[in-house]
């Protein structure tokens, strides 16, 4: 999606649209169709309540998505601070004054919707986390004294999460500030004495884990030990997965999911489903699509050569 350009060229906002990778355009807009077809089954062969509102969902995306590709990287350079320190008081609010659901304090109600402000930090820790790095020298990076500031960066927002509680977006901003950490080019050494200190210290951090954190840990290493409780969900996708065998039962046709055996089959579960109706073939090809889509946006990164620009 990202638009290639040499340093100092300038493009109008036409030829930077002309400029856009249609393939990639694509892909995205060919998962997003797979999957509202998909919770179209989902709902029994209804638009509603899951297909139709995940397609407005999608075009209001995919509408700001161009309009971000289309924005010039200065923009996001120049405002990667003010978005980061938006956010960040976003989620002082949420522990304040959120909106509780399902045991977890992670929104803010907003009346028309719920805004869940730990999104926004999964993209404003990325900007802020490069706009950082491009300001500092590498010898500052690499000294451990000019790791205080990156680290405080993704401390806050991580620690303010993990409080909500949201162990599996913590994670998330965690490892995408480690991977920001070593293009950055922090030296290999300095992560494993960081996963070293990690590991060690997981007996201290299994302590401060909620009840339900520690049963989905346990669940995911072994669904068996309670398979009419915690590891319900697991064995019942799996028995959907193999049950769809290679070319799987059709669409409209998967016997786990209509009969609502598989639970959450339109949010956590939605792969699952789709790999029941289509089989392994169809469940590889969405694997590839975003395999490709991933591969994309490596390529893209790798080919931005403007350096006055997060590089």
């Amino acid at each position: 999606m990202t638009i290639i350009l040499n340093q100092n060229q300038e493009l109008s906002l036409k030829e930077r649209f002309f400029h856009l990778n249609f393939v990639y355009i694509a892909i995205i807009i060919t998962l997003a169709f797979i999957g509202c077809a998909t919770l179209y089954s989902a709902a029994g062969g209804k638009l509603s309540p899951w297909a139709l509102n995940q397609g407005i969902r999608f075009g209001i995306g995919f509408a700001v998505m161009l309009i971000a590709a289309l924005i010039p990287p200065e923009f996001y350079y120049k405002t990667a601070t003010p978005f980061y320190i938006f956010t960040l008081i976003l989620l002082i609010i949420v522990e304040v004054a959120g909106h509780t659901g399902m045991g977890a304090q992670r929104w803010i109600n907003l009346g028309f919707f719920k805004l869940q402000p730990s999104e926004l930090m999964k993209i404003a820790i990325v900007l802020e986390l490069a706009r950082y790095f491009s300001v500092t020298p590498l010898e500052n990076i690499l000294s451990l004294k000019g790791l205080f500031v990156p680290a405080l960066i993704v401390a806050v927002p991580v620690g303010l999460i993990m409080i909500q509680p949201d162990l599996g977006t913590s994670l998330m901003i965690l490892f995408c500030a480690i991977a920001l950490f070593y293009l950055a080019g922090l030296q290999w050494w300095k992560f494993a004495l960081g996963i070293t200190a990690v590991v060690s210290s997981a007996p201290v951090l299994w302590h401060f884990l909620h009840n339900y954190q520690k049963n989905r840990i346990l669940t995911f290493l072994d669904p068996e030990r309670d398979p009419q409780g915690a590891g319900y969900h697991i064995i019942q996708a799996k028995i959907a997965l193999g049950s769809g065998g290679f070319w799987g039962k059709g669409f409209l046709s998967g016997t786990q999911s209509h009969l609502n055996f598989l639970p959450e089959k339109h949010t956590d579960f939605i792969f699952t489903m789709f790999s029941e109706e289509f089989g392994m073939l169809g469940g590889t090809i969405i694997l590839f699509l975003n395999l490709i889509l991933i591969s994309y946006g490596y390529w893209f990164a790798f080919r931005i050569h403007n350096s006055n620009y997060f590089g």
